[in-house]
This record gives structure tokens, C-alpha cells and sequence, in this order.
């Protein structure tokens, strides 16, 4: 037993290592498969955001722009006067000065004699909201830019702008009997647009795919990061390294009172627990013994497992094995429930010492398959399965055996799962889609990593049927099968697709 319990302390610490390396950050696989869970929202939000920029591409009015094109030199008349010494201290003088010249363009003094020239029905500050003036650097060039609903507007004002700007810099700057040093000559006039300047239509359909994709994923990572519920079985593997035994299904055939080994073995869940089976078959025996101890839980009710408990202990007889499954969930029995056999003696009775062993197993579907009910609920279920009665109950029960199954409470019940476990390899934890919630999986992390108890393996319950799976119905019929007990049963599996199987 301490060779046992250290074997699972060691699994227990390569698990959270395992863990703690995958916190480093995420990765490309690991928002690959964000994207694919939330693939909806992000595809939705992508739609969203695409329509939106289309609309507004398509309803802003559009808009031209014209620009004009002044230059700066110096003026003869000054050069000669002497006013300025030489070319070169002219040239400076206008490189200076032409900085300012696209703050002054937006100005009262230039723009409103424009206003009125032109009757404009605009102030100083709507008009100088449509002006774009600017300086290339290193040049003498001044550029005005318009940009009007109107075409034919923006070319006039683009003109009226650059012709009332050189008679500012040239008459209004200095005093009156003072000549300008600077010239400023209408080089390029503006003229009549004939496209819009905007919207620009391929730039914002290149915008809006860039966004959309952009808050797609964003919004994935989001819904993913608040998601308190396990979807995906790949979450599972995040919290607890260990491997995914099988995924299985809602369906109707799993709600009868009656294994799907038995009612429907040909059928593709039949087959998911099949592979259950044989990988159960790879887990080591109990030490000692040439058996094999599979303890099943759940982190909370509702998950399927003793549903699941059923369907893997017929799975097990049907290849041979001698099976012992024991409903040791004492605090709410349901294995007899489930396989519609007498419950009112079981292992309660066994435990309390009112009745053998012998007295209370049951027989189901074939002879090598027995079953143990819980029997009625007893006051101190917590002793009773940590007495020394149980655990020599399960010694020797491996002794007679190939698999003992014990399907146990769920985890944030009780930790009786963790005891059993204890005495075998570790536990398998059945995982319902939408009900496994991520903290109490991680606190029973911890409580089994602090136990020395590893998880071996999961059982992903309500998980959504692949379309690969579908494609592949019909092969797992017999061909004596009609047609209509085909359909009947892919009817059945669409209606039951949201179903949620009890406990």
C-alpha cells in the first residue's frame, strides 16, 4: 500500500508540473482551439463588425477634394531696395517664414474674405474644418486641400483659399509703407474632382475584415476566459493531465433502465464505450493481484456516472471479464435503480454486519457480471466505507474478479472516491459538457494531489456528436436491421441531443 500511495504522490506531482507549464501563456494550438469552441460568437461578432463598416461605407455621404498649390520666393522689388542682403539670407528668410503659413491659411484674415466672395453660408471655423494646408518639408510649396460635399465647391474654395492667402502674405503682413519679402504664386490650381476622395470603399472593406477577425478572436478569448463550465474536453486536460478514455453522447437509449450494451451493442455509443474498455485494459492491476480496481466519480451530481458505472461493467462482461460492480455512493444509491434490480439489501447491510457477501450480490445479463446494491441509506456512510469491513471487502473481492468497479459519490460530496482510489490506481472522473464546473474541478485537483491519488483518465460525458461520427452511422448497424429502425434511431439521437442524462 505505501508503494501504492508514493506510485500516485509522484503521478500527482508530474500532474501539477504538467499543469504549471502549460500556465506559461497561450498558445497557437491552444487559441486555435479557443476560436474553434467559441467559433459562433467569434463568427457572429466577425458579422457584426463587417456589417457595420459596410453600412457606414455605404450611408456617409461622400465627400472630394481639390487642392490648390502655391510657391514661395523673395520679392525683386525688396531684394533690391536692400531690405534683404542677398539670396541666401532670402531663402532662409522664406524657409522661416513659410512654416507658419498653413496655421495663418486657416485663419480670419484669410478665410473670410473667401466666406465672401464666394456667399459661403459657413463661419471662419466650419471652413477652416475642411482646409488641409500643409508644407512638404524642405520645400517652398504650401498645399491646400478642400474637401466638400460639393466638387465644384471644393475646387472654387481650394482656388479662393490660395488667391486670398498670397494677397494676405503680400499686402496685410507689414506696415503700409513697407513692401513684403515674400512673394506667393499660384502654381497649381484646383480642379473639379471627379470621384470622391471618400468613404474609401476598398480601405474600409479591408478595415472591417481586419476588425471583425480581430474582435472574433478577441471576443472567443473573452467568452472563454469567463466560461465557468467545462465544454470541451481538451478543458478537462488543462486542469488534470490525464488522458480522455471516452466521449459520449445524450441520448435516449442511455436514459432506459437498461445498459446500451444490452439494448443496442451495435450501436456507435456502444462502440465509445467499447474504447472505454480497452483502455482500461492498459491500466496496471491493483499490486498483488492480477485485477484491476476502476473507482468512478464525478465532481458534482448530475455528471452520469452511474450511468456510465453500468454501461462500462456490462462493457467489461461482454468481452469476459469477471465484473463486480458496487454501488458504494451510499448517500444516494442508484445503481439498482438504474438496472431495475431489488435494492433493499446491498452493501450497507454487508458493512454493518447484517448480511454476507453473498446475500446481497446480484446477477445481471450474463453470468460473469454481478452486482452489489447500495441497500437502504445508512447515518454514517462516511464510517462505514472507511472501515476495515470495506476495505477487506475489496481485497477480496479482487482476489475472485478481473475488474471491481466502484461507483462512488460525486467529489464535492464527500471524498470517498479518494479512498478508494487510494487502495488501486486512482480514480476515473466522469465530466459532464456544461456541468463540470472549472474551480471545483481544480479543487479537486488539489484535494486528490495532496491525497497522492491520480485521476486515471476521463470519461467526457454530453459531449456534441462529431460529424465524422454521423457520416459513419449506419456502419455500426447490422444489415438485418430495416430501415426504419434506422431512422427511428437518428431520429431519437436528434431529439435527445440536448437531453441531460440523471445521475
Amino acid at each position: 500500500m505505501v508503494s501504492t500511495e508514493n506510485n500516485g504522490l509522484q503521478q500527482g506531482q508530474l500532474q501539477a508540473e504538467s499543469v504549471d507549464g502549460r500556465d506559461g501563456g497561450v498558445t497557437l494550438m491552444d487559441m486555435l482551439r479557443i476560436i474553434r469552441k467559441h467559433v459562433i460568437a467569434a463568427i457572429v461578432t466577425f458579422v457584426v463588425v463587417f456589417a457595420a463598416v459596410c453600412a457606414y461605407t455605404l450611408l456617409v455621404p461622400p465627400k472630394y477634394s481639390a487642392t490648390a498649390q502655391v510657391f514661395a520666393t523673395y520679392s525683386d522689388t525688396a531684394a533690391n531696395s536692400g531690405d534683404i542682403s542677398s539670396v541666401n539670407n532670402a531663402s532662409s528668410y522664406i524657409s522661416n517664414q513659410i512654416k507658419s503659413y498653413p496655421t495663418l491659411a486657416t485663419t480670419e484674415s484669410v478665410l473670410q474674405p473667401v466666406i465672401d466672395d464666394l456667399g459661403l453660408t459657413m463661419t471662419v471655423k466650419q471652413l477652416a474644418g475642411q482646409l488641409t494646408v500643409t508644407n512638404p518639408s524642405q520645400t517652398a510649396f504650401v498645399n491646400i486641400t478642400v474637401e466638400n460635399d460639393s466638387a465644384q465647391q471644393a475646387a472654387s474654395i481650394a482656388n479662393a483659399v490660395a488667391k486670398s492667402l498670397s494677397s494676405v502674405v503680400q499686402t496685410s503682413l507689414y506696415a503700409s509703407d513697407q513692401k513684403s519679402p515674400v512673394k506667393l504664386s499660384v502654381v497649381q490650381q484646383a480642379y473639379e474632382p471627379t470621384s470622391p476622395s471618400s468613404p474609401k470603399v476598398a480601405l474600409n472593406m479591408a478595415i472591417g475584415i481586419v476588425a471583425g477577425v480581430i474582435l472574433g478572436v478577441f471576443v472567443a478569448l473573452i467568452k472563454d476566459l469567463l466560461s465557468t463550465h467545462i465544454q470541451e474536453a481538451h478543458d478537462l486536460q488543462e486542469i488534470i493531465d490525464a488522458p480522455i478514455m471516452g466521449r459520449i453522447p445524450s441520448d435516449e437509449s442511455l436514459d432506459k433502465s437498461v445498459p446500451v450494451m444490452v439494448s443496442a451493442p451495435s450501436s456507435p455509443i456502444a462502440e465509445e464505450y467499447r474504447r472505454i474498455r480497452t483502455n482500461l485494459s492498459f491500466t496496471q492491476p491493483v499490486e498483488g493481484t492480477k485485477s484491476r480496481l476502476v473507482v468512478i466519480s464525478s465532481v458534482s451530481p448530475n455528471e452520469g456516472k452511474t450511468t456510465t458505472s453500468c454501461n462500462i461493467a456490462a462493457t467489461l462482461a461482454e468481452n469476459g471479464a469477471s465484473v463486480l460492480l458496487i454501488d458504494a455512493d451510499l448517500r444516494h444509491p442508484s445503481v439498482a435503480n438504474k438496472l431495475s434490480l431489488e435494492g433493499n439489501a446491498g452493501l450497507t447491510h454487508v458493512l454493518s454486519g447484517q448480511a454476507a457477501v453473498k446475500d446481497v450480490v446480484q446477477r445481471y445479463w450474463k453470468p460473469n457480471l454481478h452486482i452489489m446494491p447500495a441497500g437502504p441509506k445508512p447515518p454514517n456512510a462516511s464510517s462505514l466505507l472507511n472501515s476495515l469491513t470495506m476495505k477487506e471487502l475489496i481485497r477480496q473481492a479482487l482476489t475472485q474478479y478481473d475488474y471491481v468497479l466502484v461507483d462512488t459519490s460525486p467529489m464535492i460530496v464527500a471524498n470517498d472516491a479518494a479512498i478508494f482510489g487510494a487502495m488501486g490506481n486512482g480514480i476515473v472522473l466522469v465530466s459532464g459538457r456544461g456541468v463540470t464546473d472549472k474551480r471545483e474541478l481544480r479543487d479537486i485537483a488539489a484535494q486528490l494531489d495532496n491525497l497522492g491519488v491520480s485521476v486515471t483518465g476521463f470519461v467526457f460525458n454530453f459531449a456534441r456528436e462529431s460529424k465524422k461520427t454521423s457520416s459513419y452511422g449506419n456502419y455500426y448497424y447490422n444489415d438485418d436491421e430495416d430501415e426504419s429502425s434506422r431512422k427511428k434511431g437518428g431520429k431519437n439521437r436528434r431529439k435527445s441531443s440536448t437531453a441531460r442524462r440523471s445521475k
